[in-house]
């Protein structure tokens, strides 16, 4: 425990002027080095931060938090699914749908898609892709007028516009005098949507869920049932109790496993730039050992009359703790301020670089996000500031143990 002079002591050094400059400049260094690794750590991190919701919003955007399905050509009792599903408290929002693959041809003209029969009027419940049209809604989707909706990037590639007609060919066969055909319509784009995502707006489309059914062949069944809940974190919670709950043999998939490689990979690069950048405070905490190691030297001589007065080694070591933890506290406390600061303002302080300097760091027709996002969690300013701190004091030590080794009557000798 530290007495009061002891205290007092350390915090003299830390103010005083000293007559080595070199040592107030190192001093001054390894304070300003910690702040700038504790700013670039917060706002890094919060950059990563805001890329990884964006991300993530763009596709649960289109996908559903949960999904109810059955193995087997189609899900029968999709009716009774969805109402077990209403009745869970987290669950805000239920929808049918119908999935598969096929082959869209407009002119000359072929690509891959999947093709996804949604209803128009509950598709809102489970998916903000209403929200993302560039051209039509989803309501133009009629039952028997097989009507499509487009990914912008999927009505690019094939050359169509609202208007224009398309056919899709399937791989369910259709038997015919000539033997087994596969299954063609033709559809009339109505609509053109971007949700920003080349995985969606490449290889997408929509149909009504009538005319999906007639397409593949389904009768009245359905590949299963869409969920969102008022909080997606708790999907795999929610997932686990609707499967215990459902009758028979239903499968209920989440989208932290439907996607778990993808957000496994974002995790982990921001864990591992955690690292690098904490390494960036190592050095400024490092500097910290050499600045008190210069201090020691420098304070021989009072060293040594403390010790004459009484003072005990642990004292002597606790003086020189104080000096160093008062630099890293400084240090930590300018970091949190500064980074925090920044990381909130990096939505405004971004586009006034790029019009400044007439610069675009994320260009729209290259990145699918093309402004910086910035989400600031003080779980990691925390984490952040209590590892910045902890370096800095484990740097005091070696030095600190050094001062509390001096013999008075060697420091003394030549005095």
């Amino acid at each position: 425990m530290f007495r009061p002079y002891e205290l007092f002591i350390g915090l003299r050094y830390t103010r005083a002027k000293r007559r080595n400059q070199f040592v107030s400049f190192i001093s001054l260094t390894s304070m300003l080095g910690v702040a700038l690794g504790v700013a670039a750590l917060i706002t890094v991190l919060s950059v990563m931060n805001g890329f990884q919701q964006e991300l993530r919003s763009r596709i649960l955007g289109m996908t559903a938090h949960a999904t109810i399905s059955e193995p087997g050509p189609g899900m029968r009792d999709w009716h009774e699914a969805m109402k077990l599903a209403s009745g869970n408290k987290h669950v805000i929002g239920e929808a049918p749908y119908v999935q598969g693959e096929g082959m869209l041809t407009s002119g000359a003209q072929v690509t891959g898609a999947l093709i996804q029969g949604i209803l128009p009027s509950q598709e809102s419940a489970v998916s903000d892709v209403g929200a993302h049209m560039k051209a039509g809604k989803l309501s133009d989707l009629k039952p028997g007028k097989y009507g499509i909706v487009l990914g912008d990037e999927l009505a690019a590639a094939l050359g169509v516009m609202p208007g224009d007609k398309v056919t899709v060919i399937t791989p369910e066969a259709n038997l015919t005098p000539a033997g087994a055909m596969p299954t063609l319509r033709r559809f009339t784009v109505v609509g053109i949507f971007s949700v920003g995502m080349y995985e969606y707006d490449r290889g997408v489309a929509l149909i009504n869920m009538q005319d999906a059914q007639r397409l593949f062949h389904l009768g009245s069944r359905v590949t299963g049932v869409r969920i969102r809940l008022d909080d997606m974190f708790l999907a795999p919670q929610v997932s686990r109790e609707l499967a215990h709950e459902l009758p028979g043999y239903y499968r209920v998939t989440d989208w932290t496993q439907q996607h778990a490689n993808y957000f496994k990979a974002v995790e982990t690069e921001k864990h591992v730039m955690f690292v690098i950048l904490t390494l960036i405070v190592a050095v400024a905490a490092f500097n910290i050992v050499s600045t008190l190691v210069m201090v020691v030297t420098d304070k021989q001589a009072d060293i040594a009359i403390l010790r004459t007065l009484g003072a005990t080694p642990r004292s002597i070591m606790a003086v020189f703790v104080v000096q160093g933890a008062v630099i890293g506290t400084m240090g930590t406390l300018l970091g949190v301020i500064a980074g925090v600061l920044l990381a909130l303002n990096i939505p405004t302080i971004v586009p006034w670089i790029e019009h400044v300097f007439h610069v675009q760091f994320l260009s729209p027709q290259v990145y699918y996000i093309s402004q910086l996002p910035s989400h600031l969690e003080w779980h990691d300013v925390y984490v952040i500031g209590t590892t910045a701190f902890v370096l800095s004091l484990l740097a005091t030590l070696y030095p600190a143990w050094r001062a509390s080794r001096t013999q008075p009557a060697e420091a003394l000798r030549y005095e």
